[in-house]
């Protein structure tokens, strides 16, 4: 749910704009009141639940913690990563990310722990894995969930005894890696159903940090919104003074199943669109939103990641490749919105394909 300069490809800049008040058609842009800490002069949104997720990551910044961030897909959770690095002690050292759902289970071993030249068929190089990258530094682990179950009794002894060997080698290395980890799924769950292991999900949960989705945040919009203009009017040479009332009360309304991510692309084609000065709406692509409704009084992540999925494969009308499916609504790859879908249980209607 933050957005921040690691949104932009100025993320090395500290000075951001804040917003105007909610439905005010007033100047966009009023500077951001200044503090001593750069994190905090980095953030775009700062009201409601979200001061006290701030309030948790300075506290374990400055700690060794093992970090667990969990969300829906789009609300932040890279963002928060590097901003607990960013404030640590480890600062001056490498941040270095990995997608463990980006590649099968024999690759990943290697872009973890590295292998040796001849290890298997094609290791023609000796390889540098990630964690010998992350020393004395962090390490981000997205997408933990999807970590292969044959592969976390590795990842738990390096996280336990910081050490490791690389893909066919005898030598172990020492390493000192603070690790960050995050997923949209629900772990609990995929303890119970023994999809992952109990032990490393403790070991992973020592400071777990949830991040709300947009939805539940609509004061928030409004900043996110005004941030996002002024960033895509500068980088497209435009001049966009005003958000109208109207406009503004529509994008709160809006429930943004995408969340920050479907938000600044929203955006974006709105300022290619503008004119004279004025942010124009982007047209809806092909229907309005698709309310989230919840199945029970407390629904579980995985329902809410369920419902979010249901709801943009019903506006892409079933499409699930291209840039206007499913999968890029939601941005994700093709072959990852197939898998979760399997796993949730989520089949096409029979008259709709799923190309």
């Amino acid at each position: 749910m933050i957005a921040v300069a690691e949104y932009t490809s100025e993320a090395s800049e500290n000075t951001l704009r804040a917003a105007a008040l909610y439905g005010a058609e007033k100047p966009l842009v009023r500077k951001t009141e200044r503090t001593n800490s750069t994190f905090l002069e980095t953030i775009v949104g700062r009201t409601g639940g979200l001061r006290s997720i701030l309030a948790q990551v300075e506290a374990v910044a400055h700690t060794n913690a093992t970090v667990l961030i969990t969300g829906e897909t789009g609300t932040g959770k890279e963002v928060i990563a590097r901003a607990i690095h960013e404030l640590s002690p480890r600062r001056g050292r490498n941040l270095v990310k990995l997608n463990c759902a980006a590649m099968p289970a024999g690759l990943l071993e290697s872009e973890l722990f590295g292998h040796e030249r001849g290890a298997f068929t094609g290791a023609v190089t000796t390889h540098v894995g990630r964690f010998a990258l992350a020393d004395r530094g962090t390490l981000f682990l997205d997408e933990i969930g999807d970590m292969p179950l044959e592969l976390q009794p590795k990842l738990l002894r390096v996280l336990q005894e910081r050490e490791f060997e690389a893909v066919g080698s005898t030598r172990t290395t020492k390493v000192d890696v603070r690790a960050v980890a995050a997923t949209n799924r629900d772990l609990r769950q995929m303890v119970l159903s023994r999809e992952f292991r109990e032990d490393l999900y403790y070991r992973l949960n020592m400071f777990p940090i949830y991040l709300p989705p947009l939805r539940d945040r609509k004061r928030d919009i409004p900043e996110f919104v005004r941030y996002f203009v002024e960033h895509f009017a500068s980088s497209m040479d435009k001049t966009i003074d005003t958000i109208p009332e109207d406009t503004m009360r529509s994008l709160v309304r809006h429930s943004w199943p995408g969340n920050i991510r479907e938000l600044q692309n929203y955006v974006a084609r709105g300022v290619i669109l503008s004119n004279d000065g004025v942010f124009e709406p982007a047209p809806p692509e092909e229907s309005e939103p698709v309310p989230v409704e919840t199945s029970t009084a407390n629904p579980t992540l995985e329902d809410k990641i369920r419902q979010e999925i249901l709801a943009e494969c019903q506006r892409a009308n079933w499409k699930l490749g291209g840039p206007r499916g499913a999968a890029a609504r939601l941005g994700l790859k093709r072959t990852t919105l197939f898998y979760k879908m399997k796993r949730l249980g989520i089949t096409p209607p029979t008259d709709h394909s799923q190309d």
